[in-house]
């Protein structure tokens, strides 16, 4: 093993470890592969996990929405990790998190928050006073004294994120770096392919949700027509698609003869499907259905999984498509390149023109274009 960061003898005689990270479905996506090769290389230390909530606010309005985060249900299911922190949306809680926190007397913290990384790298110092702490850094200015004064509680610095991300490099690529650097693993491409282990149950939802919706659920079985999910909404305004191009794509597919008969699933946040059902309402399409994963995440892997073709804005959507093996159409911009699907061979991408645009710049025929040049999908 190479040398790291983190000093082997350390490493060697620890029994657990605490990351700290801000992760969102995406990140995890691609950072579980780094879970998975450190305990495996260090199967006598049980990994700890700190997910940090951005928007920590001190409305309780606000709550019931963050605390039922779908990346927690995923988390759980991960034999990796031992324990996952998930109460910090609120001020409170974040109190009350940091005490149980330093209870556990961690000797190894490595904070992998990208933002704000002299608050994290604070955090870390705070819930583990006395062991080995390591995290992200950025260059400072002179006068930035607190970032300086905080970033001098690390006992080792990750090199800057930003200086990677120039799309040179892929997402995974640079997670794996990050955990060559700090404990000297080496991960091999193949095992950065993202991955999702589904469980039974949620396997047989899908398969009775397509069964409710009368889709065909073996292809073996749809004669030649498709099913396609469609994913117009991401966390950012910036990476949305109107719902009205969605209605107008899927008008434009079911013209064509090879999709006339095709079956669409139209993925739908929940705070978006009143007015999802409103417009679709107003505007009845056969065999196209609204979607959410309300209940657990795994109802979106599994519904990922049954389909033919996924389009898909840039969100965690079109990293699962490569992660349950189903071709997807990523719409981007032309920021983070980093973070194109890592399933090149099956994957195809519609980048926006301009570097300033967002994705709603990308047009339903840019989409046509691209689908009918695919030849059949």
């Amino acid at each position: 093993m190479r040398s790291s960061l983190v000093p082997h003898e350390l490493l060697q005689k620890s029994d657990k470890i605490l990351f700290i990270a801000h992760l969102a479905l995406g990140d995890f996506t691609y950072l579980q592969n780094c879970f998975r090769a450190f305990a495996d290389a260090y199967p006598h230390i049980r990994i700890h996990l700190w997910v940090d909530e951005l928007r920590r606010t001190a409305r309780p309005a606000d709550w019931e929405h963050l605390k039922s985060y779908s990346l927690y249900d995923w988390l759980a299911e991960c034999p990796a990790i031992a324990k996952v922190y998930n109460q910090t949306y609120s001020p409170a809680l974040l109190k009350q998190s940091m005490r149980e926190a330093q209870q556990q007397a961690y000797p190894i913290v490595i904070s992998l928050g990208l933002l704000r990384r002299n608050f994290y790298a604070g955090l870390a110092r705070k819930i583990s006073p006395q062991g080995f702490v390591a995290g992200q850094t950025k260059r400072a200015r002179l006068l930035d004294i607190h970032k300086h004064l905080a970033y001098r509680k690390l006992d080792a610095r990750i090199p800057d994120y930003g200086a990677k991300a120039d799309g040179k490099e892929h997402i995974s690529d640079i997670y794996a770096g990050w955990f060559e650097l700090l404990f000297g693993l080496q991960i091999a491409a193949a095992a950065r392919f993202p991955f999702v282990d589904i469980p039974e149950r949620w396997r047989d939802y899908a398969r009775d949700q397509l069964m409710q919706w009368q889709f065909p659920i073996d292809r073996a079985d749809r004669q030649g027509r498709k099913i396609f999910f469609v994913n117009a909404f991401s966390k950012s305004v910036e990476r949305n698609w109107p719902l009205e191009r969605v209605l107008a794509l899927i008008q434009a597919m079911r013209r064509q003869d090879r999709w006339r008969d095709s079956y669409f699933v139209i993925n739908v946040v929940p705070e978006q499907m009143g007015r999802a059902q409103r417009l679709f309402d107003q505007n009845p399409i056969e065999h196209a259905h609204l979607f959410s994963a309300v209940d657990n995440f795994f109802q979106l892997p599994a519904i990922l999984s049954l389909c033919d073709l996924i389009i898909s804005v840039e969100t965690a959507v079109m990293h699962l498509a490569n992660a349950v093996h189903v071709p997807v159409v990523a719409l981007m911009r032309l920021t983070s390149l980093e973070w194109v699907p890592i399933d090149q061979a099956n994957s195809t991408i519609i980048h926006v023109s301009r570097p300033d645009a967002w994705v709603d710049s990308i047009t339903v025929e840019d989409v046509m274009a691209v689908m009918l040049g695919q030849g059949s999908p």
